[in-house]
């Protein structure tokens, strides 16, 4: 058995997961506050390969496979993260007031399936502290932060847009790219904001905060979706991307669906209410990628997750629908070694083929979907 496998199911799968979460997020951030340690870890488990580069959303990133939101909520961990291999970490998901997020027991592991239930409700310090922190960041790597915001849940639906303008407002500054996040199921009523008639005034609030917060540099954003989504409403947001001039799509959010997963894990552990991500929604995300691609093609970049993983690299523009790349789930269950295989394999992989850098083989790859 792999050491960590072994250490997984001696220690933390025998704990709480929010417990073990915490305990393990301690660890990479007490590393990752020492100078040596923090540069011998990353040398072993973030090694960089020139061919992996990306280039994205007007950004240059390291490679492709990033950390989702929902890790790293109040943005303590980036340098941490970074040295563990994340080629680019989204923080969050921050809202406009701090909020305990919902009742504990809040987070579930369905090992046998590789996959989490969470229904964390949008615990974080809200948007002042978190941009106070980042603020005073002193980055001891440099990686690409996403900022992932959502809504506050005792804010009324009826005034959910000021609510993320609020955060847009503070968080803007510090944000390579920003996030939309619509699509948790454990806010009440925050789906209904993906329905095009309340996410056009939304994002487009947003797009005219971020413009007016930060003169002169233009903040990539991106809207976040539910697999829950009907294939209509799948087509009507990518629409809307189009439409508004969307930087890019994120696709997709975990999951209230159970049945059809091929779920195999305790049934009341399967029935806790949450979102569901790993690798049961694999199929679904990939549905869902491939679905806006053939209706968006070139003109909004696509980020994949929720399947098999809880992150995924964003694709430049000119790119085919990207599969899941490893974050929340695949991190927790694979250990920190997760990332220096991915990315030494896809390098592998690329030394074998006719191509020099991904970008090349992605390139040709769309072209050949699009023949």
């Amino acid at each position: 058995m792999h050491p960590y496998r072994l250490f997984f199911r001696l220690l933390f799968q025998r704990m709480d997961p929010e417990r073990a979460h915490h305990l393990a997020f301690g660890w990479i951030r007490l590393a990752a506050r020492i100078p040596v340690l923090r540069t011998f870890i990353a040398a072993v488990l973030a090694p960089r390969h020139k061919a992996l580069r990306t280039e994205a959303l007007g950004l240059r990133m390291h490679g492709p496979f990033g950390l989702a939101a929902g890790f790293d909520k109040n943005a303590v961990a980036i340098d941490g993260m970074t040295m563990l291999g994340f080629d680019h970490v989204e923080i969050g998901t921050v809202t406009g007031h701090a909020q305990p997020g919902n009742p504990r027991k809040r987070l579930f592991r369905l090992v046998p399936d590789r996959a989490l239930i969470n229904r964390m409700g949008f615990n974080n310090e809200g948007s002042a502290a978190v941009a106070a922190r980042l603020a005073a960041r002193r980055p001891a790597f440099k990686t690409t932060v996403g900022v992932n915001i959502g809504k506050t849940k005792v804010v009324p639906e009826s005034d959910a847009v000021a609510d993320y303008v609020t955060s847009t407002e503070r968080l803007a500054a510090y944000a390579d790219y920003l996030v939309v996040n619509v699509s948790s199921p454990n806010t009440p009523g925050l789906r209904n904001l993906q329905a095009v008639d309340h996410l056009r005034p939304l994002l487009t609030a947003v797009r005219e905060a971020a413009d007016r917060t930060v003169p002169g540099r233009r903040v990539p954003l991106l809207v976040k979706i539910a697999p829950d989504l009907a294939d209509e409403d799948v087509d009507a947001v990518a629409d809307l991307a189009v439409e508004l001039g969307l930087d890019g799509i994120i696709a997709t959010n975990t999951t209230i669906a159970r049945d059809g997963l091929g779920l195999t894990s305790d049934p009341a552990l399967v029935a806790e209410a949450g979102g569901l991500s790993g690798a049961p929604v694999k199929a679904r995300s990939l549905a869902v990628l491939r679905r806006l691609y053939a209706r968006v093609g070139d003109r909004v970049t696509l980020v994949g997750g929720g399947g098999g993983a809880g992150a995924a690299p964003p694709r430049g523009r000119r790119r085919g629908p990207p599969p899941p790349r490893p974050g929340g789930p695949a991190f927790i269950y694979q250990g920190p070694f997760w990332c220096r295989t991915l990315h030494k394999g896809l390098a592998e992989r690329l030394a074998a083929s006719p191509y020099a850098t991904l970008a090349e083989a992605v390139g040709a790859e769309t072209k050949e979907q699009a023949a």
